[in-house]
């Protein structure tokens, strides 16, 4: 694999960088407490509730042009985006997706992380995203050989709040169709928005469908030598 053309076909790293595809059937996942690793390789979810004295956060994160689109091709990449969405990924405790935005880190970053000649941020972001749990549901697939991926499924939000309640350090969602269930469900607790200066004048956009409008609190923005922003938000009290 080519770096560049990963940089190309996913432009900025993180959850399969403004990934538009759909993430299969978000009202399936169950997380239960302790895990074992099946015969294929792949981890799976038991039913066995550990106790938790601290709750992580949700955190959904996305890269996204000024008008909204979340197309993977409509950004701006370099190293200071990858180490960004890198810096993200080691404080939080695990990653969770949606098949389809699954599948498009499952095809690129393996490769990367094994590619010595592969530019240094993409590499760190690869090897990374290996060694990190990753969380993932699907109404159609079984067998995960990635390592370190977990299969949950059952009732959306009793599988999301217990996750989030056995994973102290938070879990960091960037799956768009699967995002905008857990926001229906008021499971999001924070916000990490990459806003890229394009107007790209196509869809899909962020949040599509919502049935109701949201109000959070910004707290704290950083601007990168592109010009992309990061914005950082939490759910507004109330």
């Amino acid at each position: 694999m080519q770096a560049d053309g990963t940089a190309e076909k996913y432009s900025g790293a993180i959850f399969g960088p403004l990934a538009s595809s759909s993430d299969g059937d978000a009202r399936r996942y169950q997380p239960g407490m302790g895990h074992w690793v099946d015969g294929s390789g792949c981890c799976a979810l038991g039913a066995l509730f550990v106790e938790s004295h601290a709750m992580g956060l949700l955190t959904f994160g996305l890269n996204v042009t000024l008008d909204g689109c979340i197309d993977h091709t409509q950004g701006i990449v370099d190293d200071e985006l990858h180490d960004y969405w890198t810096q993200l990924m080691d404080q939080s405790g695990a990653m969770l997706f949606g098949r389809n935005t699954y599948e498009l880190m499952e095809g690129a970053w393996p490769a990367v992380a094994r590619d010595e000649k592969a530019p240094r941020a993409m590499r760190e972001w690869a090897q990374k995203l290996e060694a990190k749990a990753k969380y993932v549901v699907s109404g159609s697939r079984s067998d995960f050989p990635w390592q370190n991926t977990i299969k949950v499924e059952g009732d959306l939000r009793e599988a999301i709040s217990a996750l989030k309640a056995n994973t102290e350090r938070g879990v960091l969602v960037g799956a768009p169709k699967l995002a905008a269930a857990l926001e229906e469900l008021g499971l999001i607790d924070e916000y990490r928005i990459v806003v890229h200066p394009i107007i790209s004048g196509r869809g899909p956009t962020l949040f599509h469908g919502l049935s109701s409008a949201r109000h959070l609190e910004l707290l704290s923005t950083q601007r990168f030598k592109s010009g992309v922003q990061a914005l950082h938000f939490r759910r507004k009290a109330g």
